[in-house]
């Protein structure tokens, strides 16, 4: 069982910044893939960033070079630095790990940001 653990978001302001933290039970380093997901009210799920294992990482069209997705492996943890934050960024967010030897996806509990205009 990997247990993930979001932290940051909150309320801000458009063009403010916020950071969300996602903190491993497992060791990050053997995960094929982490991202960041995001759905807004009355909208499916979308991926926002993700990260592999070899250091690879892609955005969605729509927060390319204002989100930047990292991580610590020492610590277990992927980071989304959000710059620039627009009032349609405004979502619950989710931390997802893939691996392929897995069964199935884990995804951490699900944190709100809200930009205000």
């Amino acid at each position: 069982q990997v247990q993930l653990v979001v932290s940051g978001g909150g309320l801000v302001q458009a063009g403010g910044s916020l950071r969300l933290s996602c903190a491993a039970s497992v060791s990050i380093f053997s995960i094929t893939a982490m991202g960041w997901y995001r759905q807004a009210p009355g909208k499916q799920r979308e991926l926002v960033a993700r990260i592999i294992s070899g250091g690879y990482t892609n955005y969605a069209d729509s927060v390319k070079g204002r989100f930047t997705i990292s991580r610590d492996v020492a610590k277990n943890t992927v980071y989304l630095q959000m710059n620039t934050l627009k009032p349609e960024d405004t979502a619950v967010y989710y931390c997802n790990a893939h691996r392929v030897e897995w069964t199935k996806d884990y995804w951490g509990q699900g944190n709100q940001v809200t930009v205000s205009s």
